[in-house]
This record gives C-alpha cells, sequence and structure tokens, in this order.
C-alpha cells in the first residue's frame, strides 16, 4: 500500500508508484471521486487522444474533405 502525507496548504505528493500506474506526470490533472460506499478513487482527469477512439461510431458512408470544408463554414456563419 503506498501512503502520502497532506501538507499544511492541503497539497499531496502522489508516490511515484501510483503516479505511474495511473500514467501521470507534472501538469496532468486528478479527479478524486467518491464512490456510493464513501470511499474515494483516484483517477486520471486527462486522458491520451488514442483514449477517444470509437467514442464516436464511423459515418454510414465516408464523408469526402471537400464536405467537411463546407459544413464547418456553414457552422462558422452560425447556419
Amino acid at each position: 500500500m503506498s501512503t502520502a502525507t497532506l501538507t499544511s496548504k492541503g497539497q499531496l505528493t502522489l508516490p511515484k508508484d501510483v503516479r505511474d500506474a495511473l500514467g501521470v506526470g507534472p501538469g496532468d490533472r486528478i479527479d478524486f471521486v467518491r464512490m456510493e460506499d464513501g470511499t474515494y478513487a483516484i483517477l486520471q482527469a486527462t486522458q491520451p487522444v488514442k483514449a477517444l477512439k470509437g467514442l464516436i461510431p464511423a459515418p454510414k458512408k465516408p464523408v469526402s474533405l471537400s464536405a467537411m470544408e463546407k459544413a464547418v463554414a456553414r457552422g462558422a456563419k452560425g447556419r
């Protein structure tokens, strides 16, 4: 089990093995999530871009670059 000490400013230093297991480093954000039983889970708040793969289903038919550019232009005009 890893242990951290709370400073007088309310700060913690996560032990190296915890940082490694979460895959976090300097500048990364951490979420503290309260569970139903009152305990807390520590989760990495920032995810690598590759974690987004598959989040949005692929279109049924391919969309051309030209069609994407037109859609962006329409959106920029507020239509």
